[in-house]
């Protein structure tokens, strides 16, 4: 029974692995048709717009460019899609001459776009035209056209869009990676514009911003008997307590683990002499306030036994919070 259910899809599995392979080389062969010239002058403009890049296209052209905008302002260059429609009634007034205009069609001759040339070269506003017709009416009149050609759509009829919208969205991505490259980006500019995500959360945030401080921050002397810590941890609710000295310099730090294994060690006659001073960590392992959260999580993890908590200090070495596994999980960091 098995090996007859495979056997029935497997066609399936050719048909769709040949429509990817089909777009696949509509890309490839889109890369040779590019001419050096347009992709220049195209990056050129891109690269000197004072204002901002506005993507225009109508249908799934419009749902492309879109994307693209939404990839240019996630590399830091400012980027709107415009509806041709709504444009042609009142949303021209966000286009200024400082832009740069992208517009795609696969005809080039989308009514809406073409009835909105004519605002856009009022603005002089210059045009970068993908395309699948060179020789259509936004092709010549854009400052530059960028052949988006394909010679099959992956439709059975030929008529829907998909070969020509993939095409003409990997370009509009290899123009955004080329300006993002170009502009020497870096890891911490990506992540400004991207802070809830978890590489812009790695880049930018600081165990300042996770760790428990100030009144939630539990300490105690070095002389504290052992039911002061245990009160001290519950009352912290965080699984640990600082040891500090009387000018809030951190001594060592105790978790329940480490109160744990002391009253275990410790003879019954001995607990009332138990002290913070004999059940702590001394000298642990800690955290800056400014330094990345990840890498806090790392100092945690990447070590022989993982720990779960770490004291922050400051320049003085005094405690001035503490950051748990926990805190920097619940973040989003994992």
């Amino acid at each position: 029974m098995q090996s007859t259910v495979n056997s029935t899809r497997q066609p399936y599995f050719s048909q769709v692995t040949e429509l990817l392979q089909l777009e696949a080389d509509a890309i490839a062969k889109a890369a040779k048709r590019l001419q050096p010239n347009a992709v220049e002058k195209a990056v050129c403009l891109l690269l000197s717009c004072q204002g901002k890049v506005i993507l225009a296209g109508v249908g799934k052209s419009g749902i492309v460019a879109r994307k693209i905008a939404a990839t240019l302002s996630s590399i830091g260059t400012g980027a709107i899609y415009l509806h041709p429609g709504d444009a042609l009634h009142g949303d021209l007034g966000v286009v200024t001459r400082e832009d740069v205009a992208i517009v795609l069609s696969n005809s080039g001759e989308t009514d809406e776009l073409v009835a909105m040339l004519p605002s856009l070269n009022q603005r002089h506003v210059p045009i970068i035209a993908l395309v699948g017709n060179l020789e259509s009416t936004l092709a010549r009149h854009a400052n530059v056209a960028l052949a988006a050609t394909v010679d099959k759509e992956a439709c059975p009829l030929n008529l829907a869009p998909t070969t020509s919208t993939t095409v003409a969205l990997a370009i509009g991505d290899a123009l955004a990676m080329t300006l993002m490259q170009i502009k020497g980006l870096t890891p911490e500019d990506f992540a400004l514009n991207h802070p809830a995500g978890r590489l812009g959360k790695r880049l930018t945030l600081r165990v300042q911003d996770l760790m428990h401080s100030g009144e939630d921050n539990p300490i105690i002397a070095p002389n504290a008997g052992w039911i002061e810590v245990v009160s001290a941890i519950s009352k912290g609710g965080l699984g640990a307590v600082s040891v500090i000295n009387t000018q809030g310099q951190l001594l060592g730090v105790i978790t329940d683990g480490d109160l744990r294994r002391a009253i275990q060690a410790s003879r019954s006659t001995n607990l009332e002499t138990l002290q913070a001073a004999a059940i702590m960590t001394r000298n642990p392992i800690t955290a800056l306030p400014k330094q990345l959260a990840y890498d806090a999580l790392q100092t945690m993890e990447n070590r022989p036994s993982q720990i779960s908590v770490l004291p922050v200090i400051d320049a003085d070495q005094c405690c001035i919070g503490l950051i748990r596994l926990h805190d920097i999980a619940r973040s989003g960091l994992l």
